[in-house]
Protein backbone atom coordinates (compact mmCIF):
# COMPACT_ATOMS: atom_id res chain seq x y z
CA UNK A 1 0.00 0.00 0.00
CA UNK A 2 1.71 3.14 -1.02
CA UNK A 3 1.81 6.55 0.24
CA UNK A 4 1.28 9.18 -2.06
CA UNK A 5 2.15 12.90 -1.81
CA UNK A 6 -0.33 15.65 -3.26
CA UNK A 7 -0.36 19.22 -3.47
CA UNK A 8 -3.71 20.95 -3.69
CA UNK A 9 -4.37 23.64 -6.56
CA UNK A 10 -7.05 25.40 -4.27
CA UNK A 11 -5.15 26.04 -0.58
CA UNK A 12 -1.72 24.74 -1.37
CA UNK A 13 -1.68 22.25 1.11
CA UNK A 14 0.96 19.38 0.61
CA UNK A 15 -0.34 16.32 2.35
CA UNK A 16 0.25 12.40 2.20
CA UNK A 17 -2.08 10.02 1.02
CA UNK A 18 -2.21 6.15 1.43
CA UNK A 19 -3.66 4.70 -1.49
CA UNK A 20 -5.27 1.05 -0.10
CA UNK A 21 -6.08 0.14 -4.39
CA UNK A 22 -4.79 2.31 -7.67
CA UNK A 23 -7.23 0.90 -9.33
CA UNK A 24 -10.18 2.06 -7.12
CA UNK A 25 -10.18 5.61 -8.72
CA UNK A 26 -11.50 7.19 -6.00
CA UNK A 27 -10.78 11.07 -6.16
CA UNK A 28 -7.86 12.27 -3.61
CA UNK A 29 -9.80 14.92 -1.31
CA UNK A 30 -7.66 17.84 0.13
CA UNK A 31 -8.33 17.29 4.08
CA UNK A 32 -7.10 21.12 4.25
CA UNK A 33 -10.23 22.59 1.87
CA UNK A 34 -12.16 19.42 0.78
CA UNK A 35 -10.72 20.07 -2.78
CA UNK A 36 -10.54 17.53 -5.22
CA UNK A 37 -8.10 19.48 -7.40
CA UNK A 38 -5.20 18.04 -6.47
CA UNK A 39 -1.74 17.26 -8.42
CA UNK A 40 0.83 14.08 -7.26
CA UNK A 41 4.02 15.90 -5.89
CA UNK A 42 7.40 14.09 -6.54
CA UNK A 43 8.74 12.71 -3.21
CA UNK A 44 12.07 13.17 -1.99
CA UNK A 45 12.06 9.66 -0.05
CA UNK A 46 12.77 8.10 -3.00
CA UNK A 47 15.20 10.05 -4.80
CA UNK A 48 19.20 9.73 -4.54
CA UNK A 49 22.02 12.10 -4.59
CA UNK A 50 24.90 10.97 -6.06
CA UNK A 51 28.26 12.08 -5.23
CA UNK A 52 26.96 12.77 -1.34
CA UNK A 53 26.98 9.45 1.72
CA UNK A 54 23.52 8.57 2.14
CA UNK A 55 24.07 5.50 4.69
CA UNK A 56 23.70 8.20 8.06
CA UNK A 57 19.88 8.73 7.18
CA UNK A 58 17.54 10.42 9.27
CA UNK A 59 15.74 7.41 9.90
CA UNK A 60 17.21 6.26 12.81
CA UNK A 61 19.46 7.24 15.73
CA UNK A 62 23.15 7.59 14.35
CA UNK A 63 26.10 5.57 15.34
CA UNK A 64 27.03 5.48 19.26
Amino acid sequence: MPIYEYRCQECEEEFEKLVLSPSANKPVECPHCGSEKVNKVISLFGVGNSGQDLSAASCGPGPV
